[in-house]
């Protein structure tokens, strides 16, 4: 049977395909499953193999048939080797399927080996498997006749019954791959949901660590101001001392507490539900600008706005934070300039920010990180808009931010016009 394999013309190398070394899952140690599995493949391959040398052996009158005792003989060696199924499934298939011509009773081993490749195997050696059981069981028909029925119907029954092993391990190998492909798809599943757990962890820790750096380098930069002018004036009254010692406290208390918040906030161990502490809108410049002028500063505010009350709250933290940033840049590189603090804008184009103060020669000495107007800059664009900051012609800073105001006034086409 083998050379009828080598010689067939369209498949060249299928033989030594078949015989290549096992796959490594096949020395994986039994488990009890699989001890109980081969168990009662042993017991179902004796019974099968018992029943159809009974059946052999009746009617009359007596069919003619292969010795007994080398029958039953190899039989049993074909049922024993059923141990080696799981290593060698196609080598068992072809070699009880080939004995199967001189043994009735290994008919059940050599179908538990049809079924073990069908299972395991891929189509294409299941079928050439399955072939040498069809020829086999002709030259069995041929070679002991059954004069009960004729050779065709021999012929059939042994097709039915190699189909219908083929049929059911195909089932079986269908079944445990769709659940493979199942059990692949739901950890992917669970993989991709935890990944955007993750991912939107940290885009939140970052978006909080951005506004408490706004907050932070405001209330410090306060408390500096204030420490400083209580540095340079020993003399000034209790009062103003006392004022300012109490805006100091009051300034470090709050920068306590908001580092306190983004500390916990960014610890590993912190809870997905932890509460967020109210934003600020651009409802509460007013109060932003009154800070300021109480640290010495001399802001001109200008409030343009066009119905304010109906400001996106996103774009209105996303305004407050731009004039934070940047009444903290003034207040460290110009502290004695007057700045200029300009919101406008209507419902529908863009809200305007612009915040100048004069270029002077003296600084504060209040340290900065440089990245205050990098980080304001990336805020506008993750808006839609765009920030300019810069010296100007006319000897002043200046930083200008538009942001999108969305409305149902918006002309056509002008979604994305920028001054």
């Amino acid at each position: 049977m083998s050379g009828m394999a080598v010689s067939r013309p369209d498949h060249p190398s299928l033989l030594p395909a078949l015989l290549a070394a096992p796959d490594p899952t096949d020395r994986v140690p039994r488990s009890a499953r699989d001890w109980a599995v081969d168990i009662a493949c042993f017991i179902l391959a004796m019974s099968f193999g018992g029943l159809m040398l009974f059946v052999t052996s009746q009617g009359s009158p007596a069919p003619h048939h292969p010795p007994r005792l080398p029958d039953v003989l190899i039989g049993a060696l074909g049922c024993l080797a059923l141990w080696w199924r799981r290593r060698r499934p196609v080598e068992l298939g072809i070699a009880l399927g080939t004995v199967s011509v001189l043994s009735v009773s290994v008919a059940g081993a050599a179908c538990i080996a049809l079924f073990t490749v069908a299972v395991h195997r891929p189509f294409r050696t299941v079928a050439l498997v399955a072939l040498v059981h069809l020829v086999v069981n002709a030259l069995y028909t041929a070679v002991f006749p059954d004069p009960t029925q004729a050779y065709w119907a021999g012929l059939l029954w042994g097709a039915v019954v190699v189909a219908a092993v083929v049929a059911w391990g195909l089932f079986v190998r269908a079944r445990r791959q769709l659940i493979l492909s199942l059990r692949e798809r739901a950890l992917r599943a669970e993989a991709e949901q935890q990944l955007r757990v993750t991912q939107a962890r940290h885009q939140e820790r970052a978006r909080i660590a951005r506004e408490m750096h706004d907050v932070l380098a405001h209330r410090i930069s306060l408390l500096s101001v204030h420490a400083g002018a209580l540095e340079f004036r020993p003399d000034a009254p209790p009062t103003e001392i006392a004022k300012a010692a109490g805006v100091i406290r009051a300034s470090a208390h709050q920068a306590l507490q908001d580092l306190r918040e983004v500390i916990g906030v960014l610890r590993e161990d912190t809870a997905e539900e932890t509460p967020e502490r109210p934003q600020p809108n651009l409802g509460d410049l007013p109060t932003l600008i009154d800070e300021s002028r109480r640290a010495g500063m001399t802001v001109v505010y200008e409030n343009r706005l066009h119905d304010g009350d109906a400001i996106p709250t996103a774009l209105g933290r996303s305004a407050y934070r731009t004039v934070q940033e940047a009444l903290t840049n003034a207040r460290k590189h110009a502290p004695d300039a007057t700045v200029t603090v300009v919101v406008g804008g209507t419902a529908g184009t863009d809200l305007t920010i612009e915040v100048r103060n004069p270029l002077v020669a003296t600084a504060s000495g209040i340290p900065g990180s440089g990245t205050g107007l990098i980080g304001l800059a990336e805020r506008a664009l993750l808006s839609g808009g765009r920030l300019e900051h810069g010296p100007t012609p006319d000897g002043e800073f200046r930083v200008r931010a538009w942001l999108p105001w969305p409305g149902e006034t918006t002309p056509a086409g002008a979604a994305g016009v920028r001054p």
